[in-house]
């Protein structure tokens, strides 16, 4: 296979969502509690939510700035490239990438959307996250119909209300949520709960994924405040471990065969260590711990119900037989500091080019578009509009040079270039989320 012949999907990237998202899907009399978008007097743009100040805008979107500008900024919508957060940006991107379609996760809402879980008016909170959810698949997915992937969030605070999310958004053709991948770190029950199991019956019969987002619920640790951040970089996406091991011994998997979990951004190389291990584990402890698969290998629940992904892994897909080809997906991870933009495609041949044509296809995107249920091929008018190629063809009037905005360093003004450590990278993110000076409308 040639790298022009190549049809790439990714299943994990990020809206920098727009200060006009609720404009059009909340009433005239819910505009009321309409969040907005503000700049702050150091020119930070942010948003209200129930009058609360909701974090940094930019937070980590810095593709297409030069690498010594990266980290935890930029500011404002001005000190970004328009695809982070303008759907016909976005499209402009992902052509010169040669990206046919993405799975989109929120950015101020959190992950999972778990910023709708701190509302003290839960009722306002399910208002505006449909808002979010119909804004999301009407405008950012409906725009380019076949470009990007519905993923919705859930009040998962509340079980009834979840359900009732799932059945309205699955009518609007989205199949897959986006989920804390361990709802006990925000205070609700554990995923093994009883609490949960209609969402699980839900999701299965409705064949909707769901995406566990790491971040969204464990934390990668930092080994101390003193510790160069590239140690907690390293980490953060095999973070995503623990989750994995204990969603692989959720009993709903044994009972419901169309139930399909995503590790989004999770990487892939860890796996086949991590299926070795949760086999020999049964098989050396199981008649004490009692845990049980039904006569069957942890690994063979995993291979069934789990969808993995990778940025650039070359050892993972080296060892694609010890993962299994039908569970690794590509994410393209736009428009973070880990994204290969705008050469994802030479990275992505470079690592798969030794293996059959029909394995690339499966990893490259066939698995992505089967497991959520997505015709991106179709829907774009054939292979011959969905192949790098094609796209890049498209997308030739695309200026990708850097472009620097002067960067928001962690360290002080004036002080001598050292290690960026966990804690200075700890206290920039608090800077930017406190409410300073004055506010005005946000551009």
């Amino acid at each position: 296979m040639k790298l022009e012949d190549m049809i790439i999907v990714s299943v994990d990237d990020h809206i920098v969502e727009p200060g006009n998202m609720y404009d059009n899907h909340l009433t005239q009399a819910q505009k009321s509690i309409a969040p907005v978008m503000r700049r702050d007097a150091n020119g930070a743009d942010y948003w209200l939510y129930e009058g609360r100040r909701a974090g940094a805008v930019g937070l980590n979107a810095v593709a297409g700035r030069p690498k010594e500008e990266f980290g935890f900024e930029p500011a404002s919508l001005s000190e970004m490239r328009k695809g982070s957060y303008d759907i016909h940006g976005r499209i402009d991107d992902m052509n010169v990438n040669g990206i046919l379609a993405s799975v989109n996760f929120p950015s101020v809402v959190g992950f999972d959307g778990s910023l709708f879980h701190s509302f003290e008016n839960k009722k306002d909170a399910i208002t505006i996250l449909q808002a979010y959810n119909d804004w999301h698949i009407d405008e950012w997915c409906g725009t380019y119909p076949g470009r990007n992937i519905p993923l919705a969030l859930v009040p998962f605070w509340d079980i009834e209300a979840t359900v009732a999310e799932l059945k309205r958004v699955s009518a609007k053709g989205c199949h897959a949520i986006t989920f804390s991948d361990n709802p006990a770190t925000k205070g609700l029950p554990s995923i093994h709960n009883e609490y949960w199991e209609p969402l699980w019956k839900t999701c299965n019969d409705l064949q909707i994924v769901v995406n566990i987002h790491i971040g969204s619920g464990a934390q990668a640790p930092h080994a101390s405040m003193e510790s160069p951040i590239d140690a907690w970089i390293t980490t953060m996406p095999i973070s995503i471990v623990n989750s994995a091991a204990d969603w692989t011994h959720l009993k709903a998997l044994q009972r419901y065969k169309d139930l399909k979990i995503s590790l989004s951004e999770g990487g892939i190389g860890w796996i086949p260590y991590l299926l070795e291990r949760i086999d020999f584990t049964h098989e050396h402890h199981s008649a004490w711990t009692h845990a049980d698969f039904g006569g069957r290998k942890p690994s063979d629940i995993f291979r069934e119900h789990f969808l993995t992904c990778f940025i650039d892994d070359k050892f993972g897909l080296d060892n694609v037989d010890a993962i299994g080809e039908d569970n690794i997906a590509y994410e393209c991870d736009y428009p973070h500091s880990d994204t290969l933009w705008p050469v994802a495609p030479e990275r992505l041949y470079d690592t798969v080019k030794h293996l059959p044509d029909a394995t690339i296809n499966k990893i490259t995107h066939e698995n992505a578009l089967k497991w959520f249920n997505f015709d991106a091929i179709g829907l774009v008018g054939g292979r011959e509009n969905a192949t790098v190629r094609a796209l890049r063809k498209a997308g030739e009037h695309v200026d990708t040079s850097p472009v620097s905005y002067g960067g928001h360093a962690p360290l002080a003004a004036g002080e001598k270039a050292r290690p960026v450590t966990s804690a200075d990278i700890t206290k920039m993110f608090q800077r930017s989320t406190e409410l300073d000076g004055m506010v005005e409308p946000a551009e």
